[in-house]
């Protein structure tokens, strides 16, 4: 009954893991777009996505709509990611954050296919703001649920 216990409690913490870390990532990537956009010759876009979170705010189901499709597009890959974490014990927060930053690209490269053949700077700048962003999230997840990563129990009584 204390294994079983164990197991949900695990399962509920990724789960929360999980949907924290994506909101953290998102306004990750709204706080480099903001940052990259104040830089010299930065591309017009990014002043654009500096201020879009304002849309979301204004009108609250396209900020859910955005929320909503970015667990859609990094949930597969996040719980490959976590069931790895969590059967092997990982809680080395630097594999977390690589684990959300691949998750991130990943999730990208469903939503633009043709990101990587386009050879623009800002598709490449592009995938490196996604990625900062997953591994921002990454670190958020393993505060949250990777530093006690493993399905199996703790070996002391509690």
């Amino acid at each position: 009954m204390a294994t079983a216990r164990h197991v949900l409690k695990r399962i509920l913490m990724v789960l929360a893991g999980y949907l924290v870390a994506v909101l953290v990532g998102l306004i990750a990537i709204v706080a480099i777009y903001a940052v990259l956009s104040s830089l010299p010759d930065a591309p017009g876009y990014f002043d654009l996505m500096g201020v879009s979170p304002i849309a979301a705010l204004v009108v609250p189901p396209l900020g859910m709509f955005i929320y909503f499709l970015t667990i859609v597009l990094t949930g597969v890959q996040t719980l490959v990611f976590a069931l790895i974490a969590e059967c092997f014990s990982l809680r080395g927060f630097w594999l977390h954050m690589l684990f959300g930053g691949a998750a991130a690209v990943g999730g990208f490269a469903l939503i633009w296919p043709s990101a990587l053949e386009d050879m623009a700077s800002e598709r490449w700048a592009d995938i490196g703001i996604i990625a900062a962003a997953g591994l921002v999230a990454g670190l958020v997840y393993w505060l949250i649920a990777g530093r006690d990563a493993g399905f199996r129990r703790p070996l002391s009584a509690r």
